[in-house]
């Protein structure tokens, strides 16, 4: 069998780039680390060492809405401390990314909640956990700045306008202000249909920097019908065997070395 060298498999990935006709480049958590921001999964990540404060709470249960309304002050206290990517900046693999949608016909797909992608210049970005940008209030929908829930000096932050306002079904005490993110035990965005649909009508798929482990952005791999499915991750994955080409390196290593 011939084993493939790291530059075999970059001229591999790139001839699939070059004759595909539609691409959908699937990214997870692993896509940002390179700009300083923590995964979850990784020996590093986030699950792994959620702080000394949070040791009583599993890792999914912080970034729950049950967390959210339950125990709001530990929901608060946690996005600040460990998801402020506010100074974050876009790393080789965004911009490679930005550069190929110009190329070619390119969908990024993306797990993150940073922006990076749209910072280094793409436009065809599907955000199927939502916009840690889009601040609003959950109850009365009126929206803050982007940097509201860091910036603002209160534990919880409520909304200003709903304080003196009574209504049973959202008491004052419950009007957050939150990003308009999915936390666990939501529902998808409308980004996650058009993201299926892109899957599906793809001829290559470039699935990097994600584990495939988290439902049901997971369950999108299984939907490529196409010719080339491409795994760019540094840890195995349950779909390298279903893969054409796979790559255990970073990311920005591999986007570097293409045209």
């Amino acid at each position: 069998m011939l084993i493939k060298t790291f530059k075999d498999k970059v001229k591999e990935l790139q001839s699939y780039i070059n004759e595909a006709d539609k691409i959908v480049f699937f990214g997870g958590a692993g896509v940002s680390t390179e700009s300083g921001i923590p995964d979850f999964r990784s020996k590093d990540g986030l699950y792994n060492k959620p702080g000394i404060e949070f040791e009583e709470y599993e890792p999914e249960y912080l970034l729950s809405a049950y967390c959210l309304y339950d125990k709001p002050e530990v929901f608060y206290e946690f996005y600040r401390q460990k998801l402020d990517c506010r100074d974050a900046q876009p790393n080789i693999t965004h911009y490679k990314l930005a550069e190929l949608e110009k190329k070619h016909n390119l969908t990024v797909v993306t797990q993150n909640v940073d922006k990076l992608h749209q910072k280094a210049g793409s436009q065809n970005v599907l955000e199927i956990h939502g916009d840690a940008a889009d601040i609003y209030c959950r109850r009365c929908g009126r929206k803050y700045p982007a940097d509201y829930i860091f910036t603002c000096p209160d534990k919880i932050p409520l909304c200003k306008a709903c304080i003196n306002e009574d209504n049973p079904y959202c008491p004052p005490e419950k009007a957050f202000i939150r990003p308009k993110v999915v936390l666990y035990g939501e529902f998808l965005p409308p980004d996650y249909k058009m993201a299926e649909l892109k899957i599906k009508e793809a001829d290559l798929l470039i699935v990097g920097g994600t584990s495939l482990k988290v439902a049901p952005a997971a369950s999108l791999v299984p939907m490529f019908k196409g010719k080339h499915l491409v795994i760019i991750n540094k840890q195995k994955t349950d779909y390298d065997d279903q893969a054409s080409l796979v790559i255990h390196d970073s990311l920005g290593k591999v986007f570097e070395n293409l045209d």
